[in-house]
């Protein structure tokens, strides 16, 4: 599949990026959209992995947006890369999740100095590679812990074996970071998706985001050259952005299924010629009662995208800033905080409320509505509520800088002796070793 790109319309004011606007963006990636939203249900009714899909995105580079045009990339804002994400959520939910460590992975490697390591996994990107991640382990309680071992081999390279489960996204990618132990060390290293060894398996059995191939990973005895053991892993100190990012890509999934709901709700509706003796018109589409249903619908989906762009453009300064403002940071984390109690329950209560605008028929398996709460429900445990909600009601009364609960986790990109980070602009920043956290799933 090709296409034939736009040209982009000028310079950003960031050096070494071109500007596509929004409406370049949506000609090229709109029609790629509307075709995977078109088999969404059939997905959903038969648990079938989206992998055609994701082909359809990496064919248009999809990947590369934030990668800069020279780069081989579309030089796209972190507000332009949300305001896509949700699009595509509304498309097919799983896709954002599962392609959310892939955006963080791109964004840390254009904060990295340059060097042969970093462009040669750049110039992979602008050629469609992705990245899934394979952190969390079955049974050993937090998330940044793990057993999966990365032994050396006496041969100047490594060994890695283990088994991982939450590899989001790992099915649908080429290579996969992974979080081990070595010698008491948490190191991230990048492993190739069918190198010898690696087996994945989609048994993730969450009733909701079925289909981001988070199921289980088992590593035997794979081979990994020392050029791939990229520095440290979780367990070290650092307040990051990322930790925000990936939750915010999460926010982004549920504008986009309240937005999906919207508009299915409203076609049904608009379709729909039976209705109750009590009703309060003879056609649904007519009834004051169902447009209100429709309506709230409608005003959850609005307001949780507004809310997702109004972060996305503070991760824009942020990370054109080098990501590591503490001002900046505290601000993004507690507005992610703040958005998350607003988005969770205003698209939960609407996903649920959906059902009320028919009788029995709208609950049927055709239509697979229930969907959109299910995946709503799942996508919203990733970073629980409650936390959020403790986090705002501690720091408002008394003050202080939000407590980042995963701020131990470290890099999983980078080299171990970084200490220097440009800016998108290509200003120098100092910089404590190591980069984002990566979420749990």
């Amino acid at each position: 599949m090709t296409t034939t790109s736009p040209a982009p319309a000028g310079t950003d004011g960031v050096a070494g990026r071109t500007a596509w606007t929004d409406e370049q963006l949506d000609a090229v990636f709109a029609p790629v959209f509307a075709r995977i939203a078109e088999g969404a249900v059939a997905r959903e009714q038969g648990r079938a992995l989206a992998h055609d899909e994701v082909a359809a995105l990496r064919a248009e580079r999809f990947g590369a947006l934030r990668l800069p045009v020279d780069l081989g990339g579309y030089g796209a804002t972190v507000r332009q890369q949300f305001r896509l994400l949700v699009d595509l959520a509304a498309a097919e939910s799983n896709l954002p999740q599962a392609l959310r460590v892939h955006w963080w992975y791109v964004d840390d490697l254009l904060l990295a100095d340059p060097g042969p390591d970093r462009d040669a996994r750049l110039a992979a990107v602008a050629g469609g590679e992705l990245v899934g991640n394979a952190i969390t382990e079955p049974g050993v309680g937090a998330i940044d812990r793990y057993r999966t071992a990365l032994t050396p081999d006496g041969d100047g390279g490594y060994r890695l074996n283990g088994t991982k489960y939450y590899s989001t996204g790992s099915l649908y990618s080429d290579r996969i970071l992974v979080a081990a132990d070595l010698d008491g060390e948490r190191v991230s290293v990048l492993v190739d998706g069918d190198a010898e060894g690696v087996v994945q398996h989609d048994d993730w059995d969450g009733f909701g985001q079925r289909l981001t191939a988070s199921g289980t990973t088992v590593f035997t005895d794979v081979a990994v050259p020392a050029d791939r053991v990229l520095g440290p892993g979780y367990g070290s100190a650092g307040r990051s952005w990322g930790t925000s990012y990936l939750q915010l890509v999460q926010l982004a999934v549920l504008a986009g299924i309240a937005r999906r709901a919207t508009d299915d709700v409203a076609g049904w509706v608009r379709e729909r010629t039976r209705t109750f003796t009590h009703a309060a018109a003879d056609l649904p589409r007519h009834d004051p009662l169902v447009q209100q249903v429709v309506g709230r619908l409608s005003a959850a989906a609005w307001s949780s995208r507004a809310l997702v762009l109004t972060i996305a453009d503070q991760l824009d300064r942020l990370l054109d800033a080098g990501g590591e403002d503490p001002d900046l940071l505290d601000r993004v984390e507690l507005d992610v905080a703040h958005a998350q109690a607003a988005v969770v329950p205003a698209v939960l209560d609407a996903t649920t409320q959906l059902f009320e605008v028919g009788g029995a028929s709208i609950t049927s398996e055709k239509l697979r509505l229930d969907r959109h709460w299910r995946n709503a429900r799942v996508i919203s445990t990733h970073n629980p509520l409650i936390y959020k909600l403790q986090t705002v009601g501690d720091q408002r009364p008394q003050r202080h800088r939000p407590p980042l609960r995963l701020e131990r986790r470290q890099a999983m990109t980078r080299g171990v002796g970084a200490s220097v980070v440009r800016d998108h602009a290509g200003r120098e920043h100092d910089r404590p070793h190591g980069v984002a956290p990566v979420g749990d799933r």
